[in-house]
């Protein structure tokens, strides 16, 4: 008997909807959120809008100010750092397990991405990059194999994806970044766990220092 897969909640439907748009810069840090136009806009009544605006801010995506109401949080400087610190230690870990778990389809898929990511950087696809950037990295959090790096690594992205964006605006930054993957990958299948890991472990190191002084 199969596993039945219970379809998303209009809750988790309507914050997914709201956290897309604030990850991808439509609503700006200090854009007040109005329950009844996001209901409007989404079709769907207050109740899911304000169980999904308590969600964000639990998650800092969204803040209370008093008299304005909720607002679109700032970006995080120091939430940025930290999940960057965090990721110091889970990256080259995903690494290092999903080296045992690769199967021909998944180095297929990496392979896949790397080059979609090339060709945007070529295309100067902004978005597109991020997303592949995003996918890259997904996909060796999926191979991991572990359900806890998954899940806390996909709402860290969320608030990375916010920072981002700023780098997207150096394509000599952004080419770079997709030069790290390949050696990084290409160590992986290889299997030379020591080489990748280490690959990984600088890649992540340097994330920050791009995004705060890109030259590109």
């Amino acid at each position: 008997m199969e596993t039945l897969t219970p379809a998303k909640s209009l809750v988790q439907m309507t914050y997914e909807a709201i956290l897309d748009e604030i990850c991808t810069g439509s609503l700006t840090p200090g854009t007040r959120l109005s329950q009844d136009h996001l209901a409007a806009q989404l079709n769907v009544s207050r109740q899911p809008v304000n169980s999904a605006i308590t969600m964000l801010k639990a998650q800092n995506f969204v803040e209370d100010t008093g008299r304005r109401g909720v607002v679109v949080a700032a970006v995080d400087r120091k939430l940025f750092d930290a999940i960057y610190q965090f990721r110091a230690a889970i990256d080259p870990l995903a690494v290092e397990l999903s080296i045992k778990r690769m199967a021909e389809k998944d180095i297929a898929e990496a392979r896949e991405i790397i080059a979609r990511g090339k060709a945007c950087v070529e295309a100067a696809q902004s978005q597109a990059v991020l997303q592949a950037d995003i996918d890259f990295h997904s996909l060796i959090y999926q191979l991991s194999g572990n359900a806890i790096i998954i899940d806390t690594m996909h709402l860290n992205w969320r608030h990375l994806q916010r920072s981002m964006r700023k780098v997207l605006q150096h394509p000599g930054m952004t080419a770079q970044v997709w030069s790290e993957h390949e050696q990084i990958f290409d160590a992986m299948v290889a299997g030379k766990t020591a080489q990748a890991t280490a690959l990984m472990r600088a890649h992540v190191r340097d994330a920050p220092n791009r995004i705060s002084n890109p030259k590109g």
